[in-house]
């Protein structure tokens, strides 16, 4: 039985200027929203962005946990129209999620909310779940700005004025770490260490039983079931609670689909809610360019090409960004039913590939703009600042439209 959440301090007053917000989510994500509802009969809305195709879903970060930046950027893709914010297993993290989608609907009443999922793996060796550790380490590479360096004075002498006097100190914001690793390659020194960890089993089931969770995503490497059904026993009845339940997974070859069906009948007893398969292409790599994105369409390309895949919805992640929607389409998977390669009809009532995870790209795009609020004012709410709020929303519009079938933007 789910359980309240912790009730969060009453919001303060909304600054009055938020008209062309509003203005902005009607006019790209008003009809579409619409539309979306009229189809989706006895299905939550959500459910039906998968069979469309059109589900988006926001990748906060499985080890990301700056409650600040995850609020913002909740609050943001929520405006945009995302079916689902997917965020750390951790208490604060997932009322951050919850508080940013509250404060969107306060903003425009009539915005869905999308649903919360939290993830969790089942094997320390799962790259998504680690953190750098290093004092000194190189700042520059972090997509996450998680690393801090300081120039400080030495013998009285100001850094400032004379830079050769000054010693860096600094080093890595856990909270902000999600682990992608580009730190590891570049330390001259090799002295940055990965420290790998599995979310707490029991805490997560007690995350479970809340009323604002409403999904939960396991990663796992493909390495093996084991480790999976230990997880899964663990969970026990709490995985009832919640409307979705995801497998993250790799690529691991000619054993990919046999490993998803031995899945697939783990979960099969205890599965009364929907499914869905995550294909995580190219890990944490979406903001690094073009290419990224190929690896996920290809395992997206395979699965849809084999007559024994496990049920359930599939959506893309991993190398996700701009040039996604366009790689689906080349590969004839953009809401599609049927498999290119196919000819004739096919009885199947679902888009192949259900829709697209951003992570990565999808952070960087906003937290350029967050980045502007908080070097301006420091850690602060985004709609305080609505001309900020509306260059982070027209962003995250100009990612999640081409899914979607927005309209084109005007020029907000």
């Amino acid at each position: 039985m789910a359980t309240a959440a912790p009730s969060p301090p009453p919001p303060r007053p909304l600054v009055s200027s938020h008209a062309t917000v509003r203005a902005a989510v009607s006019n790209a994500v008003g009809a579409s929203a619409r539309r979306g509802r009229l189809a989706a009969g006895d299905h939550p809305p959500q459910v039906a962005a998968l069979q469309r195709g059109d589900w988006v879903k926001l990748i906060c970060g499985a080890s990301f946990e700056d409650a600040a930046d995850v609020r913002n950027l909740s609050l943001v893709y929520t405006l945009a129209g995302v079916d689902c914010i997917d965020c750390a297993a951790d208490a604060s993290v997932v009322g951050a999620v919850n508080e940013g989608i509250d404060v969107a609907a306060s903003i425009v009443s009539a915005v869905q909310r999308p649903w919360v999922m939290v993830s969790v793996n089942d094997d320390c060796r799962d790259l998504h779940f680690r953190k750098a550790d290093c004092s000194k380490p190189c700042e520059k590479v972090c997509p996450a700005d998680a690393i801090s360096l300081e120039r400080v004075m030495i013998e009285g002498k100001h850094s400032q004025s004379d830079p050769s006097c000054g010693k860096l100190e600094g080093g890595v914001i856990t909270e902000r770490c999600y682990g992608c690793g580009r730190c590891l390659s570049v330390c001259p020194y090799d002295r940055i260490r990965a420290m790998s960890y599995v979310r707490d089993p029991t805490m997560t089931a007690e995350l479970l039983k809340r009323n604002d969770v409403d999904a939960i995503e396991i990663h796992t490497t493909g390495k093996g079931t084991d480790m999976f059904n230990t997880l899964w026993s663990s969970l026990g009845e709490s995985i009832n609670n919640v409307k979705l339940i995801a497998v993250s997974l790799p690529d691991v070859g000619d054993s990919t689909v046999n490993f998803m069906n031995a899945i697939y009948t783990t979960m099969q007893s205890h599965l009364q809610g929907y499914n869905l398969w995550q294909l995580d292409g190219r890990p944490m790599s979406g903001d690094i360019g073009r290419g990224a994105t190929r690896e996920t369409v290809s395992f997206a390309v395979h699965l849809s090409s084999v007559s024994n895949r496990p049920p359930g919805f599939y959506q893309l992640a991993g190398g996700t960004n701009p040039y996604t929607v366009d790689c689906l389409k080349k590969a004839g998977l953009f809401q599609s039913t049927t498999f290119p390669a196919t000819s004739g009809v096919t009885d199947c009532q679902q888009a192949l590939i259900g829709g697209i995870a951003y992570g990565g790209y999808a952070r960087k795009i906003v937290g350029r703009v967050l980045r502007k609020v908080t070097a301006q004012f420091g850690h602060a709410r985004i709609e305080d600042h609505p001309d900020y709020l509306l260059e982070a929303l027209k962003e995250a519009l100009s990612l999640v439209g081409p899914v979607k079938g927005y309209p084109t933007l005007p020029s907000l």
